[in-house]
């Protein structure tokens, strides 16, 4: 049979008997006779707890040396939570051992707290597969050239799953999650939203980047990288669900030419309410004013999304950017006390109040008119829009906050995304 992937989220870990219910699943699959990787995360609110530790001790450090300790500190729940899976396989009659991420090992670049992993030795993880054990291996975390511990930043552990399964060239990798797939919106929001049944990785990434929370950017990226394929499903349902059934429930996220038969003009709607918007007006309009602007925003470690220069005026300009919103008043006040000055802006405004509303589907790039019935269905709700990007698969708006839940119900119906692909 096949080499499987499975990665759990906290949730999944919650507790104890969430545990038990993970090494049942596992188990099943390992029994159907499978060979069977597992990636957990931290038990739900551990890692959040023993950072809020180390904050108590240190509120407002920030150093490469304290990042080392976080990065010790935080990598601990995964390996705790390895450990129970372990322990409760075992109790299930199953052979199984786990592995932190440095004993495999995992290594990455040192960037302490937002590592990157470089390469995997799967040497050792593949001679307890052909003994017959099944292998949890710790998420979220590997080791440096130096021997430190590191980790990958949030939601890390579904980039460790995804690079595990391409390392091991596994035949899916499967992340089990408090959802049961993708869906074309938020429910909480729209309750027809529809779950996809398959979705291409470029439009995935597009939904992560713009606001989806399903899946972290970074495990997408590596998915389609080295085309892992994905399948995002419910580690809620009953464990003894048939498995052919659990293989086929869920979104497969997979490659364009399999999905593009089914696929409609746009699949997804996406919105992010962390935006924030600053502007200099009255810049001079002349060669290298951009960079002049943003080249200190940069050095400031601050992500730029949406730019928008305007026509010129008697040789002067308005250049708008949006921000995380975590990074407002950073930038408002990089922009007043030097940024201003350099250029000679006549003032800078800002806006914390706005956020970001895009329609998704790669179905785009052969249809159109999908940005003007965008507008359209805006316009019919009195929606301002403040600012527009797009590429070939996405058209992003951004307006203000208050319209968000408005936008994304009107964009869905406009869209048909309650009614199944034909």
């Amino acid at each position: 049979m096949a080499l499987i992937v499975h990665k759990y989220g906290g949730t999944s870990m919650g507790s104890t008997e969430r545990i038990r219910q993970v090494a049942k699943r596992v188990a099943k699959w390992a029994r159907a006779g499978h060979q069977m990787v597992v990636v957990p995360s931290a038990m739900s609110g551990e890692t959040n707890r023993l950072l809020g530790l180390a904050k108590e001790l240190s509120p407002e450090g920030s150093s490469a040396e304290l990042n080392r300790e976080l990065d010790l500190i935080a990598a601990t729940g995964e390996q705790v939570s390895v450990g129970l899976l372990a322990i409760a396989l075992q109790a299930e009659g199953m052979q199984a051992v786990s592995y932190a991420g440095w004993q495999v090992p995992i290594k990455t670049d040192s960037s302490f707290t937002k590592a990157r992993i470089e390469s995997i030795d799967d040497q050792r993880v593949r001679a307890d597969l052909a003994a017959g054990k099944v292998v949890i291996i710790t998420g979220f975390q590997g080791i440096d050239p130096n021997g430190h511990v590191t980790t990958l930043g949030r939601g890390g552990s579904d980039t460790s799953a995804v690079a595990v399964a391409a390392a091991m060239k596994a035949a899916e990798c499967l992340i089990y999650t408090d959802v049961d797939g993708v869906y074309t919106t938020d429910p909480r929001i729209v309750s027809d939203a529809r779950r996809l049944h398959t979705i291409s990785f470029e439009e995935m990434l597009e939904m992560a980047s713009l606001g989806s929370k399903v899946l972290q950017i970074r495990s997408v990226e590596f998915a389609g990288k080295y085309r892992v394929p994905l399948r995002v499903l419910s580690s809620f349902t009953p464990w003894d669900i048939d498995i052919e059934e659990e293989a086929k429930s869920g979104t497969l996220i997979t490659f364009e030419e399999d999905v593009k038969m089914e696929q409609a003009v746009v699949s997804g709607i996406a919105f992010n309410r962390d935006e924030a918007k600053v502007s200099l007006l009255g810049v001079p309009d002349k060669p290298g004013i951009a960079f002049q602007i943003l080249g200190p925003v940069a050095d400031a470690n601050i992500d730029v999304d949406v730019i928008i220069q305007n026509v010129s005026h008697d040789g002067r300009t308005d250049f708008s950017f949006t921000v995380h919103r975590n990074d407002y008043q950073r930038t408002m006040e990089l922009l007043k006390t030097r940024v201003a000055v350099d250029t000679g802006a006549a003032s800078v405004v800002g806006d914390k109040n706005i956020c970001k509303v895009s329609i998704v589907g790669i179905g785009m790039r052969s249809h159109v008119g999908v940005a003007s019935k965008m507008f359209r269905s805006l316009s019919e709700e009195g929606i301002n829009i403040q600012m527009i990007t797009t590429s070939e698969i996405k058209t992003s708006v951004v307006i203000d906050e208050k319209y968000m839940e408005l936008a994304v119900r009107a964009l869905h119906k406009a869209f048909e995304l309650d009614q199944p692909n034909s």
